[in-house]
């Protein structure tokens, strides 16, 4: 018999989505399930990535222009999901790929793209151009040179789908992190109060330098920021994060904000409609499912939202 073994913990690492994942079990010494949940993970990898030739979002791609695709329910699921968002146009926008890699920031041949160039592509990013049909889980994408990019809300999603398997096994607490978006499952057996301490990245500081942090129940945290993918030109500093408005960075005084919600795909999407925000926003936290937020800006001064500071 182990003594205290809600605190034994069994921690897998693996690369997948273009990150590093940790993912650390507790009340257990039985790998298997970290198996598995890498496995699912490979699996939702391969059918949403577009880093790659061949996938089902892939399929989409190439036929832009040329005729509808049906796909599996995750993948119609998440893609309905991810134009709907892009229909509100807060600043997540799943079609802005064409701009992105016109800009190609963080990447080599990164430049700033002349105006003409920004506003071509531009009209490839239209989410209305998109034909769900619900009857046969088919995409249709209107214009040739359109993309579907799941990418900025993928990763949450996913570590949904990793919580609900591990809830399927019975486990009372755990801590999924793909990439640095964080998820975590149940309550914390370090803390008698249940409660999870995060921390949130400095923004001038090499990544895991903090800045601040705040003690959370069960939930997601997910950071969008303008300090680690960038380009500079002329001494004018471009980040990577694309206006779908504007086809340009978007212009901000925040270095990053961090949203805290029930699940983490929403955490993805609110914390991208907050960062193109540039400051909280009044009613946001009614929702029951949004926690918090916290917003660092360039000055490094720090706004709370729902916590107090």
């Amino acid at each position: 018999m182990i003594k205290d073994l809600a605190l034994e913990q069994v921690v897998g690492d693996h690369h997948a989505l273009g990150t590093s994942i940790t993912l650390q079990i507790f009340g257990t010494q039985n790998r298997d399930l970290l198996q598995k949940s890498f496995d699912l993970i490979d699996h939702y990898e391969d059918i949403f990535t577009v880093n790659r030739d061949e996938s089902e979002v892939m399929y989409i791609n190439h036929a832009a222009g040329e005729h509808p695709v049906q796909v599996s329910s995750a993948v119609y699921g998440l893609v309905k999901l991810a134009v709907e968002k892009s229909r509100e146009n807060f600043g997540f926008n799943a079609l802005i790929g064409p701009v992105v890699k016109l800009w190609h920031i963080g990447f080599k041949g990164a430049h700033v793209p002349k105006d003409e160039e920004i506003k071509d592509r531009m009209l490839l990013t239209d989410p209305f151009k998109v034909v769900l049909n619900d009857s046969d889980q088919s995409v249709f994408l209107k214009m040739k040179g359109m993309e579907l990019d799941l990418g900025g809300i993928a990763k949450g999603w996913i570590a949904d789908r990793i919580r609900d398997l591990w809830r399927a096994y019975g486990v009372e607490a755990g801590i999924i992190n793909l990439g640095g978006n964080i998820l975590l499952v149940g309550d914390s057996p370090k803390r008698i109060s249940g409660q999870w301490s995060i921390g949130v990245q400095d923004p001038k500081q090499p990544r895991g330098d903090n800045i601040t942090s705040v003690m959370v129940p069960e939930c997601s945290a997910v950071t969008s920021g303008t300090y680690e993918r960038y380009l500079v030109v002329n001494g004018k500093k471009y980040h990577h994060l694309i206006d779908p408005r504007t086809g340009y960075p978007v212009k901000t005084d925040l270095a990053g904000v961090t949203t805290f919600t029930k699940t983490s795909v929403e955490a993805e999407i609110e914390c991208k409609r907050l960062f193109f925000a540039g400051k909280p926003l009044k009613g946001w936290h009614d929702n029951p499912d949004r926690i918090g937020a916290i917003f660092v800006y360039n000055d490094e001064h720090i706004e709370y939202d729902n916590f107090g500071d």
